[in-house]
């Protein structure tokens, strides 16, 4: 029993900060998409803060909980792809890059804020001012702000890998000349399983893991 509820009081603590990374993630591609001349996630109602509308049930519940309940190193998930119409776009494929790279900036902006909360917070908890009894409100909140750096570090990392339909991938689809971008942009359709391959035989890890450490040590240390 002590061990479920240990479980739950943590998956608030993971989950939560993954649900908002992932969100902001998506509403950024939209807002971007807009404000280069396509409204289709608006209209679709994908700007939003509204998080049933973005909940992709195997990025969103499933792989996060899975990663979770396995101890992974890191949580990673992603939430329901906004709608983009690449002909809608000023600039095309271009555009369509400067619409991805707004997801993994938008990652990076919400690591920063969260390690300003999180060296606030620790300031505050080491203060002379507060009492020992006041102190143990701090604790799972400064937990969270620490694993939101670290989970939006893993987000902005992962998605700008070049491995369509990665933002990395989109992004050097919008760089390379026309005929290397369509051979790159068909790989699209084997993208998750490859990701998938990657994340379940920990190479993932081992590829990403020193650099993640690494920024982990610079918003945090």
């Amino acid at each position: 029993m002590e061990w479920i509820i240990h479980k739950v009081t943590n998956a608030g603590i993971y989950f939560l900060p993954l649900l908002i990374g992932v969100m902001a993630h998506e509403i950024a591609h939209g807002w971007a998409a807009e404000r280069l001349g396509d409204p289709t996630a608006r209209l679709a109602g994908r700007i939003s803060i509204n998080p049933l509308v973005h909940i992709d049930p195997l990025g969103t519940v499933v792989l996060p909980l899975m990663l979770y309940l396995l101890n992974a190193p890191f949580l990673f998930g992603w939430a329901k792809p906004v709608p983009v119409r690449m002909e809608l776009l000023h600039g095309g494929r271009r555009g369509m890059a400067r619409v991805a790279l707004c997801g993994p900036l938008t990652n990076l902006m919400l690591a920063a804020l969260s390690s300003l909360v999180y060296h606030g917070l620790m300031w505050s908890f080491r203060s002379a001012m507060l009492g020992h009894g006041s102190r143990w409100f701090l604790e799972p909140l400064i937990l969270m702000a620490g694993t939101s750096v670290a989970i939006n570090l893993v987000l902005m990392i992962v998605n700008l890998v070049p491995i369509p339909p990665l933002d990395g991938g989109r992004i050097l689809v919008g760089l390379l000349p026309e005929n290397a971008a369509v051979a790159v942009a068909r790989l699209e359709r084997y993208g998750m399983f490859i990701i998938l391959l990657l994340i379940v035989t920990d190479v993932w890890s081992f590829l990403l893991g020193p650099l993640l450490q690494t920024l982990i040590n610079i918003f945090l240390g």
